[in-house]
């Protein structure tokens, strides 16, 4: 498994290429997936049409753009033999095994960074312009030819008068065309533009590396969200000015009013664990529009089956809690320890399940009610089903 990881990283081990290339600068891999077709067209097509599923399509017409949001039925969409327009569908890993099984090649790096696998089609000419993104991105070909200019973007500029957000004036400082089987990867606020050359296809494994602005924005209003009782923030207390003198200045924020709102926030960001299960639970929040499918309550025979988590369940955990699908459970112990497994290996053998408490057996019972975890029939569960890196 090592080795095939080395190919898919061209050379490098896991933790080389984390020391040496993540977060500096783009790496080309030739040959780093030996079959990387795990989706066609049609299967693509027949996603983009579906109404829990993201997609967009992009079409241009000399120097102008068009974005349509999906559902895109195929009727919508132009002919193959139009040039230049392009069908993204994202969340492909939350619909299709195989797109899981891809993304789970990558587990060098925390899942806490996980974005999606989003995929796309192209006529001749077809891309969405020069552009950066806000997460780190593996663009790996999976059927046809696409030519890649990339470059470091300083000061960007932006196009006016276009439905996407392009870069103005940008300068690539490399060009690479990748085969099927290659794969480029790219750092976040990096400048690419993808050019299909002919009809092809191509996956984006996207690892989200949030701003700080955005981070703290969403952080804070979970925790205020939060009910009093769980963080011990006095959020329902109410500003108060009784007996205070009538004012002259009416126009004036009274200094009083300034206190109470830091005393507001600094109240919430103290209470112990305030932070770190708000963190937990954004990270694990689950995508839009991901709908899970309920099970009846598992019966005590299911206790004897290993398990595996839904594809679409984010599982994560930290010191003291572990967190699913935007919920957290305080644990210790061996219970820690067996989902802990859980979250990293994405499966639990049934002795696993069965030596922890009757507590966190009930939690787990909850979340294969909730369809967020399976159980796996013994007859067809995979001699390796404990390896992480095994699809």
């Amino acid at each position: 498994m090592d080795r095939q990881q080395q190919t898919l990283l061209g050379g490098l081990r896991a933790d080389a290429f984390m020391q040496r290339i993540w977060q500096r600068k783009p790496w080309l891999v030739r040959g780093a997936w030996a079959q990387p077709a795990f989706i066609d067209r049609a299967s693509l097509f027949a996603l983009a049409a579906r109404e829990d599923v993201e997609s967009r399509l992009i079409t241009q017409t000399g120097r102008r753009w068009a974005l349509t949001h999906g559902p895109i039925k195929r009727r919508a969409m132009p002919a193959l033999s139009q040039r230049a327009w392009t069908l993204l569908v994202q969340g492909v890993d939350l619909h299709l095994d195989a797109a899981h099984g891809l993304l789970r090649r990558f587990d060098f790096v925390p899942w806490a960074r996980l974005d999606d696998v989003m995929v796309s089609f192209a006529t001749d000419g077809g891309g969405v312009g020069p552009h950066t993104d806000d997460y780190d991105v593996f663009l790996l070909q999976v059927q046809g030819k696409r030519r890649w200019q990339v470059g470091p973007v300083d000061h960007a500029r932006w196009r006016t008068h276009t439905p996407l957000k392009q870069l103005k004036g940008f300068a690539p400082t490399d060009s690479w065309t990748l085969d099927a089987g290659d794969m480029l990867y790219v750092p976040p606020g990096w400048g690419h533009h993808g050019t299909a050359v002919g009809s092809c296809i191509t996956a984006s494994i996207g690892f989200r590396a949030p701003r700080a602005g955005e981070l703290a924005r969403d952080l804070m209003a979970r925790m205020v969200d939060d009910d009093d009782e769980r963080i011990g923030a006095p959020t329902s207390l109410r500003y108060r000015d009784a007996a205070r003198h009538a004012s002259t200045r009416p126009g004036e924020i009274p200094a009083a009013m300034t206190r109470f709102a830091v005393q507001s926030v600094t109240a919430a960001m103290r209470t112990d664990d305030a932070l770190a299960l708000a963190l937990g639970e954004w990270l694990t929040e689950p995508k839009p529009l991901v709908i899970f499918d309920r099970e009846a309550a598992p019966q005590p025979r299911a206790m004897r089956a290993d398990i595996v988590l839904d594809r679409r369940t984010r599982m994560l955990y930290d010191a003291r809690f572990v967190f699913i699908n935007g919920e957290s459970f305080e644990v210790s112990g061996t219970d820690a320890d067996r989902l802990h497994a859980l979250a990293d290996a994405r499966s639990m053998q049934r002795g696993d399940w069965q030596s922890m408490s009757a507590s966190a057996r009930n939690a787990v019972g909850t979340w294969m009610a909730a369809g967020w975890l399976h159980r796996v029939p013994m007859a067809s569960a995979a001699p390796n089903q404990s390896n992480r890196r095994s699809t």
